[in-house]
């Protein structure tokens, strides 16, 4: 008895050949060039935690910085250019298409700019800062007597 033969005419090979392995590869990178080129997966819900996070990070430190070294400290709001800056530190900018509405005292206030101030004991001058992309909303609440700052997300439709 013989066994069958191989590479004879009516044999069929297993495996890919060459042109189709290359094909595979040029879809493959067709595919991975198209998610290059439009950049990391974005989200505005996201962009506007992260922002509200920042900045209630930045007040923060403020306090704990007034505390620290036993003098007051400031964080300059700026609601018309969506920006802030924490004394001593780097101005920093809301995602665009965000809002920020700044409620502080009045002895703080001066023309376009906003401050929250903290002083050595912790305490502070107090007020709230919404911010805002059009369907989300984050206020940050500053206790005047204990400084502590609060970040809540409130409903789209609440007023």
């Amino acid at each position: 008895m013989q066994g069958p033969k191989r590479g004879g005419a009516g044999s069929a090979e297993a495996g890919f050949t060459l042109l189709e392995m290359i094909v595979v590869l040029a879809v493959l990178a067709l595919v991975a060039g198209l998610f290059a080129m439009r950049g990391p997966p974005r989200s505005a819900a996201l962009d506007l935690r992260a922002a509200a996070g920042t900045l209630v990070q930045d007040l923060r430190l403020a306090r704990a910085t007034a505390i620290a070294r036993n003098a007051s400290r400031r964080v300059l709001l700026d609601p018309a250019d969506a920006r802030w800056q924490a004394e001593g530190g780097a101005p920093r900018a809301l995602p665009p298409g965000t809002a920020m509405v700044v409620r502080a005292a009045a002895t703080e206030t001066g023309g376009r700019l906003a401050a929250i101030r903290f002083a050595p004991d912790g305490s502070s001058t107090g007020g709230w800062i919404e911010l805002a992309d059009g369907r989300r909303r984050m206020q940050l609440g500053i206790d005047w007597l204990s400084g502590r700052v609060s970040l809540t997300e409130l409903p789209a439709d609440a007023r």
